[in-house]
């Protein structure tokens, strides 16, 4: 039996998460499977693959034929770089231990890498966030600063007003005293 890894829509409409399974080749894509071995949600940023590594090793060396983006999927938590890691253990190039040594120093700096993109997607959103908040506070400036004019100047016409009153008062009292 032909086998294919391959993704199996889920989620809602707009937010697409997909399951990674062995299939046969003859199924439909969100149809029977044989096996669940990962999750793949490309809505976070970056994309989250949670994989059962073992299990999708195991698939990838008895044959399974990956569709593309599940193949790149691989490649990335590194499925097929132990694979052809193996194959040097298989051909005596090296033993076991140097094998997982060299996949650990990959993986190591995989995750480094990981870190850095997460590390600058977060400062990048602080950061905008930071200019959001200045450029509000310079419109809240200047509205408060249209405010006080206002109020200055209602309490400038206000006084004179008050002060126009008054000299008409006195006017008045003024030729009634005479």
């Amino acid at each position: 039996m032909a086998t294919k890894i391959r993704l199996q829509r889920g989620g809602r409409k707009g937010y697409a998460f997909y399951s990674i399974v062995i299939a046969d080749v003859r199924a439909p894509r969100d149809g029977r499977f044989i096996e669940k071995i990962g999750t793949f949600n490309p809505n976070t940023n970056p994309a989250t693959v949670d994989l059962n590594f073992d299990r999708a090793l195991y698939w990838v060396e008895t044959g399974a034929q990956p569709t593309d983006t599940v193949r790149n999927i691989l490649k990335g938590e590194g499925v097929y770089l132990m694979k052809h890691l193996r194959g040097g253990v298989k051909k005596g190039a090296f033993d076991a231990e140097a094998c997982q040594k060299k996949f650990d120093a990959w993986k190591a700096g995989k995750d480094q890498k990981l870190i850095a993109v997460k590390d600058a997607t977060v400062k990048a959103r602080k950061e905008a966030a930071a200019k959001e908040l200045e450029a509000e506070k310079k419109i809240n400036e200047a509205v408060a600063k249209k405010v006080a004019d206002k109020k200055a100047a209602e309490a400038a016409a206000k006084a004179e007003a008050e002060a126009a009153k008054a000299a008409e008062g006195e006017a008045a009292e003024a030729p009634a005293q005479d």
